[in-house]
């Protein structure tokens, strides 16, 4: 038996690594999926009832398929009994640690302590994780850690933050050198799009029609599913290549895989979906059937993203090409308020980059992906905080905007668009010294909106 820890119960874990593992146990493998729920919020009743059982269906052009999930053993809820959690701590058997806890994520914070657990960070909580394995394997507990969290270097980063902790708690030398030789942190590229629970009665009926019964749990994704893995150490004992549900690779670098799905298909959606909810539109199907937006993607794409992804051009070109069609497939309804999650670092990680190459390469700012951005902003702008949470109304309704607190306080609170900009701890750069950018993003603003400020 192989077991896995997956740090995070969500659509996208649920319908790609998950139905990974179901589908090498149906090719005679033997793994085990141990869930843990990374944040407070929320319970893990739901998948009680259903036995830890659901179903992903995978819909497109080429048909529709249903596959039964059933490699998870458990659900693990640190913060009602940690107990199953440190259990794991001591398997041999755990050879694998995934993670999706977004962009914002994987991040160092100083004020985390050991014994504040599970009211940490989740590199803190890894951390308290891998204290605990060591302690009860020593130098036998080594593990293959393959974060997918879509950040530059995503495995690295978690490893640095682990380091940071090791330092900060004052853990012995011998936990150090453990983590750094016996550990395996695997930078990973994930692509799939996945969509969820289904939207409207009557996707939710086709739904029931393709699994069979009613499944509370169902999620739906694309049949395309790309995993780039940096092979370390042993890795291939563990995680198969080739096609199992999804296409695995595993390559000694996975940089151009990163930078081609990031660039191109993450940044499309983040530079799209403000655009879009504040043009009325609910999903991504809704702004490729509308002109005015699908004309706005090819060509961010054609002038601004692709040509700074590789000296290949054409094999991006075609990559863009497909990342488009699939953007059309109409089976998803791939609603542009789940993308919108955390959209602030999301911008920063996907799309800023291309918007520095371009500026780079021409002298000048990007006209689409300043748009883009000031779309973003002008959203951010209308939010208004109702109790806990901040609402945003849209053309079709109100929506909850999910981001960093402090950023969306800082907003509802009538912080200005400059020093916002200005912050190089949410962007790494004073976007200010972009020279014209400001000025085209306020001038955008009050296009899009009544913003008066500065």
């Amino acid at each position: 038996m192989i077991k896995v820890i997956q740090f995070g119960e969500g659509n996208f874990l649920r319908a790609f690594v998950d139905h990974y593992f179901e589908s090498l146990n149906r090719e005679g493998g033997e793994y085990e999926v141990s869930i843990v729920k990374p944040i407070a919020m929320g319970d893990l009743s739901r998948f009680a009832a259903a036995g830890n059982e659901w179903n992903v269906v995978l819909r497109g052009f080429e048909g529709v398929s249903a596959t039964k999930i059933s490699c998870v053993g458990q659900m693990i809820d640190p913060f009602t009994d940690d107990a199953p959690y440190f259990a794991l701590a001591g398997d041999k058997e755990l050879k694998i640690i995934v993670s999706n806890t977004t962009e914002a994520g994987i991040r160092f914070d100083s004020s985390d302590r050991p014994e504040a657990f599970p009211n940490v960070s989740y590199p803190a909580k890894l951390t308290r994780f891998l204290m605990a394995r060591y302690e009860a394997l020593g130098d036998e507990g080594g593990v293959y850690l393959m974060p997918v969290e879509l950040i530059d270097k995503n495995a690295d980063n978690l490893f640095e933050c682990v380091e940071k902790y090791a330092e900060l708690w004052g853990l012995s030398e011998g936990f150090k050198k453990w983590n750094r030789e016996r550990n395996f942190y695997c930078n990973t590229l994930v692509d799939r799009i996945v969509s969820g629970y289904p939207k409207t009665p009557e996707d939710i009926e086709s739904t029931d029609a393709a699994v069979g019964y009613h499944d509370p749990l169902v999620t739906i994704g694309e049949h395309f599913g790309l995993w780039a893995v940096e092979k370390k150490g042993n890795i291939s004992d563990y995680i198969k290549e080739g096609h199992h549900g999804i296409d695995v690779v595993l390559s000694e670098s996975i940089d151009y895989y990163k930078k081609r799905k990031v660039r191109v298909l993450n940044g499309s959606h983040t530079n799209l979906v403000a655009y879009g909810l504040l043009s009325g539109m609910e999903t991504v199907f809704d702004c490729m059937n509308d002109k005015t937006l699908s004309t706005f993607v090819y060509e961010t794409l054609k002038e601004e993203i692709n040509p700074f992804v590789s000296d290949d051009l054409s094999a991006t070109e075609k990559f863009a090409d497909e990342v488009v069609t699939r953007f059309k497939n109409p089976y998803l309804n791939h609603r542009l308020i789940s993308i919108s999650l955390n959209s602030i670092s999301k911008w920063a990680a996907r799309d800023l980059p291309s918007f520095d190459d371009y500026y780079k390469a021409n002298g000048r700012i990007p006209e689409k992906l300043t748009i883009g951005f000031s779309y973003l902003l002008a959203l951010y702008i209308s939010a208004r905080k109702v109790g806990d949470e901040y609402k945003v109304d849209l053309p079709y309704g109100t929506e909850q905007l999910i981001d960093t607190p402090e950023y969306l306080e800082y907003f509802t609170g009538g912080g200005s668009v400059k020093g916002f900009m200005a912050r190089a701890d949410v962007f790494g750069a004073d976007l200010t010294e972009y020279e014209g950018f400001y000025e085209a993003v306020l001038e955008n603003l009050r296009k899009i909106t009544d913003y008066k400020g500065e």
